[in-house]
Order: C-alpha cells, then sequence, then structure tokens
C-alpha cells in the first residue's frame, strides 16, 4: 500500500491514472463483469423471469445436436470468409490505383470512406431500396428480376455485397497510409529492372504491405464473425434462415425465445471461434509478414 501511494505521489503518473481511470472502470463494468456473468449462465436455464436453474452442459449439448445451428454457423463462416477476402483484395487494388496520384483521386478518397462512417441503419434502409424487386435500381441496371433479400440463393451474397461495400473505405485508408511509407525508390528499382506493374504490384508492394495486410485481415475476420445489424436491419435472419448467423441468433434466443442460457452458450461457441481464429492467424505471421522476426 505504501509503495502504491508513493507511485502515486508522482503527479504525472496520478494524471495519468486519473484519466485512464473512467476507461478502465467502463471496462469492468459493461465488459468484463458481462462476459463472467455469460460464461456462468451458460450453464443453466433462465428465461428473464423464473429463478436461475443449473443445467450443466445441457445447453450445449442441446446447441451441437441441432441441425439448425450447423445451418448459422456455416452461414456465419460462408459470411465472414467472403467479406474478409473481398474487403482485403479489393480495398488493396484500389489503394495501389488511387496511390499512383490519378486525376480526382482525392475525390475518390472521400468517396470511399462516406459509407464507412455512414449510420447503419441508413445503409441497411438504402440497400433495402436497391435490392427491392419491382422498383430496386439494382434489377433496372441489370435488366434482371431477382428478389435479392427473398431468395434463398441470393439473400447471403446481396449482404455481403453490402458488407464489403461498407469496409472499403476504412481498408483502402489503412492501405495508402503504409503505401505513402514505402520509399519510392523500392518501385524504381522494380521499373529499372524490367518489372511491368502487374509483377512490381505482386513482388514488392504486397510484401512490404503484408503487415497492414495482415492487421486488416485479423480484423475484417473479427468484426465480420460479429455481424449483426445488418442481419437485423434488412434480412431477420431469412429466407428459411439462409442468413441467419451467430450473433443473430443469439438476440432470436435471449430477446425473443428468452432462452438466456442458449444464447450464452452460443456466445462462447462464438468467442472460442474467433480466439482460435485469431491465434492461427498469429502462429502464421512469421510465414505470412515480410520481415517479421
Amino acid at each position: 500500500m505504501k509503495n502504491f501511494l508513493k507511485y502515486l505521489s508522482n503527479s504525472e503518473k496520478f494524471a495519468g491514472w486519473v484519466f485512464i481511470f473512467p476507461a478502465l472502470l467502463g471496462t469492468f463494468i459493461f465488459i468484463i463483469i458481462p462476459v463472467i456473468c455469460s460464461f456462468g449462465l451458460s450453464f443453466t436455464k433462465w428465461d428473464l423471469l423464473n429463478p436461475i436453474k443449473f443445467v450443466g452442459f445441457d445447453n450445449y449439448r442441446q446447441l451441437f445436436s441441432e441441425p439448425l445451428f450447423y445451418k448459422i454457423l456455416l452461414n456465419t463462416v460462408v459470411f465472414a470468409l467472403s467479406t474478409s477476402v473481398l474487403g482485403v483484395i479489393i480495398p488493396l487494388i484500389l489503394a495501389c490505383i488511387l496511390n499512383s496520384k490519378i486525376r480526382g483521386s482525392e475525390f475518390y478518397k472521400t468517396a470511399y470512406f462516406l459509407p464507412f462512417i455512414t449510420p447503419m441503419i441508413v445503409i441497411g434502409v438504402v440497400w433495402e431500396w436497391i435490392f427491392d424487386p419491382n422498383i430496386g435500381i439494382l434489377n433496372h441496371i441489370l435488366n434482371l428480376h431477382i428478389n435479392w433479400l427473398y431468395d434463398i440463393h441470393f439473400a447471403m451474397p446481396a449482404l455481403i455485397i453490402v458488407s464489403v461495400w461498407k469496409l472499403i473505405g476504412y481498408n483502402i485508408v489503412i492501405f495508402l497510409s503504409s503505401l505513402s511509407s514505402i520509399s519510392q525508390s523500392m518501385f524504381e528499382a522494380a521499373k529499372i529492372d524490367g518489372a511491368n506493374p502487374v509483377q512490381t504490384f505482386v513482388n514488392v508492394t504486397v510484401p512490404l504491405l503484408s503487415p497492414s495486410i495482415f492487421f486488416v485481415v485479423i480484423i475484417t475476420a473479427i468484426s465480420s464473425f460479429q455481424i449483426f445489424d445488418l442481419i437485423y436491419l434488412m434480412t431477420q435472419g431469412g429466407p428459411l434462415d439462409s442468413t441467419n448467423v451467430l450473433v443473430y441468433s443469439i438476440y432470436k434466443n435471449a430477446f425473443e425465445y428468452f432462452n438466456v442460457g442458449k444464447a450464452s452458450a452460443i456466445a462462447y461457441v462464438l468467442f472460442i471461434i474467433i480466439l482460435a481464429l485469431t491465434l492461427v492467424q498469429w502462429s502464421l505471421r512469421k510465414k505470412l509478414v515480410y520481415n517479421e522476426d
């Protein structure tokens, strides 16, 4: 205790603790405590009204015995994998194009970044109009009649399109920031050696950007596994659970079916998946990231 008081006697350190205390308190109250409580609730049966009843691993056994759970899990993996791949490749290519100082590059940077800062509810409403089978502009441009959000074959691709479109701006900014730190002499040396633009991109740009690419892949994958608002706004998991994902299933079990124990079990299954994915990616960083010791 004396050592702690002596540590706080330093005015700069004390000021630092004062500034970070609200954030620490909020993290403890709104993140750490709920995480611990939800883990305990995953072993119980509770409908928010009756007393909590301990049921052991029944929620997990029930979960892994349901065919619907595996369908929801597959939907989540397909959505996360598609969004992660497209949400990295497309911004990377666009960032390289914008970094070449094309005419109007500042306008394009702003235009690409606007969707990222636009509220999801606005994006959901606008894209519902775009995908509307009767008055939607997409069907009009393509001269087709596709029930995008009401067809089990097109609903998930439609959501992936919207998600990638929203992510592009943020990822472009990260790649442009990294590109600006690369010495132009590297590209000039490749040009002198006779490398064409594709070879320069594959053999120079990608390796030097690999730390940023690695970061973007991890962040995009984690956020894609946690998708909820887009599903809630546009499809509500339909049609026929073709767009139902783990986080939306947590919401439905907790606040529609009032099965808090099962919802908590799903949450911890999702936690294990994201943790395992992150650990695998992190273990591969020395092979995937250029000059990583």
